[in-house]
């Protein structure tokens, strides 16, 4: 094995299982109706982590799509672990999360504007710093806003992060292929593990991100949904990688 692990993700906003196309809310896809029994579906195939974004958390903050994660959390205990970010702000979202089953909360918005959150959520549950950003600028807010903050500045800003989970939004669910280049230059710029995160659109895209040294996952939606290639065969793919 590489050490690599695949991400299936999860977006859900009003309860369903949705992907956005470049982080437009207007332009969204709905893929089902049961978040849970996806997650479900997932780890039935191997993942040993699930992705889940509370979109609607991201975008103002209601955490009213907590209570499916909390059943997502609960449905995959003892096969997946849960990685689940959108509208973490503050201690106490970070302390509902871990209640919930959350293995590893990731924080973006509230990171970029009180890095001090960071390692105070840290002593809570693990935590992974959202590095979302358009142009190697990084967007807040849902990616309705601009931290004013360039995505290798920020790398250094978080001790307590245990990984860094990158993503292009203008790469994110148009299946346009991952910024290898940019991945590779942050994941040499930083100690931290990176998860990757935009644009995986096929198998080869899986095994290259899992080649760069410094990448630890690999973050998969819209091809997944859209038969492009099944969890199952990316940690194929995944495993193959290793040794060569």
């Amino acid at each position: 094995m590489t050490g690599v692990e695949l991400y299936p993700a999860i977006d859900v906003r009003a309860g369903r299982v949705v992907r956005l196309r470049k982080g437009d809310f207007a332009s969204e896809t709905v893929y089902g109706d049961d978040p849970v029994a996806t997650a479900a579906a997932f780890a039935d195939q191997g993942a040993r982590w699930i992705h889940v974004v509370d979109l609607d958390g991201a975008r103002g903050g209601d955490p009213v799509n907590r209570p499916v994660i909390a059943r997502i959390a609960a449905e995959v205990r003892g096969r997946a672990r849960v990685q689940t970010g959108g509208g973490v702000r503050s201690v106490a979202d970070g302390e509902a999360l871990a209640r919930a089953g959350v293995a590893r909360v990731v924080m973006g918005s509230a990171a970029m504007r009180h890095p001090e959150l960071v390692d105070d959520v840290a002593e809570l549950v693990d935590v992974g710093v959202g590095l979302d950003h358009r142009g190697g600028e990084i967007a807040v807010d849902g990616w309705t806003g601009a931290a004013g903050v360039r995505l290798h500045d920020a790398l250094g800003r978080f001790p307590a992060a245990s990984v860094f989970v990158i993503t292009d939004i203008d790469r994110d669910g148009v299946l346009a292929g991952p910024d290898v280049d940019g991945l590779t230059a942050a994941a040499t710029a930083t100690s931290v593990p990176i998860i990757a995160s935009g644009g995986v659109a096929d198998l080869d895209d899986v095994t290259t991100l899992a080649r760069i040294q410094g990448i630890t996952g690999v973050i998969a939606g819209r091809a997944l949904y859209e038969g492009r290639f099944t969890v199952a065969q990316a940690i194929e793919a995944i495993s193959a990688t290793a040794g060569r």
